[in-house]
């Protein structure tokens, strides 16, 4: 299903992102956010989302669409459809029960491949299901996300009901790590924080994660701030 999205939106060196929305249940609609990396003739779709036929065509003149990544375990319900009509590559972690197609072509994680140069994987280690990041060092870095970490600064995209509710369940206008998220992938009796120190040990200054709005800018010090607040007494 094709829901209310924008249009190709530049945000980096052949970096792109389209803006768009997915119904959560049927009467609440969120953002959710597709980030493209251009490397020469070569597409990879970062958080896919199917676009209407204008924008899918606008995607098409950008190069061919070679690879598709998914980052959380929670996300994957249009996969198919771009693995299907490009016969793209599709980049996934093993062990997620939400979405189990399409068939994983390339784990990530394995053997340090990625999907353009210049980047790399970070991998959650301790989450119930599979979650990862993408560092792309391009510019001062841009970090994709899926679930984990989101950014808000204004919530576009959302039906009137989710703007009513997001800023009183955990989401206002700021950057965060994702509440349902946290609380769906922590093992009982364990602490994530180990796991986001970790990713600050990347370097990034942008940040497109699959809900919210694009962070150009100081993106490292806001989930460093993300991080202290989710986990206040373990964040030294």
């Amino acid at each position: 299903m094709i829901y209310p999205h924008g249009d190709l939106e530049e945000i980096g060196s052949d970096v792109f992102m389209i803006r768009g929305s997915i119904k959560v249940n049927p009467i609440m609609r969120i953002s959710r956010n597709m980030g493209i990396i251009r490397e020469n003739n070569a597409i990879t779709l970062v958080n896919p989302i199917r676009l209407n036929h204008s924008v899918e065509s606008k995607l098409k003149s950008l190069g061919e669409v070679k690879n598709l990544v998914r980052l959380g375990a929670f996300h994957g319900v249009d996969d198919p459809y771009y693995a299907d009509k490009f016969k793209a590559q599709f980049w996934c972690q093993q062990g997620g029960t939400s979405y189990t197609e399409p068939t994983i072509d390339i784990e990530i994680g394995m053997g340090g491949l990625t999907p353009v140069d210049e980047s790399e994987f970070f991998h959650f280690r301790r989450t119930i299901q599979p979650e990862s990041a993408l560092l792309l060092k391009r510019d001062d870095g841009i970090l994709f996300t899926c679930d984990s970490i989101q950014h808000y600064s204004d919530y576009s995209y959302s039906n009137w009901l989710a703007r009513l509710v997001m800023p009183h369940i955990g989401f206002p206008k700021t950057t965060m790590i994702g509440p349902f998220w946290l609380k769906l992938m922590t093992p009982s009796g364990v602490s994530l924080v180990g796991e986001f120190k970790r990713l600050l040990e990347l370097r990034f200054d942008s940040l497109l994660s699959a809900h919210g709005t694009f962070l150009p800018k100081g993106a490292y010090s806001a989930v460093k701030t993300a991080v202290a607040d989710a986990f206040p007494a373990d964040f030294l």
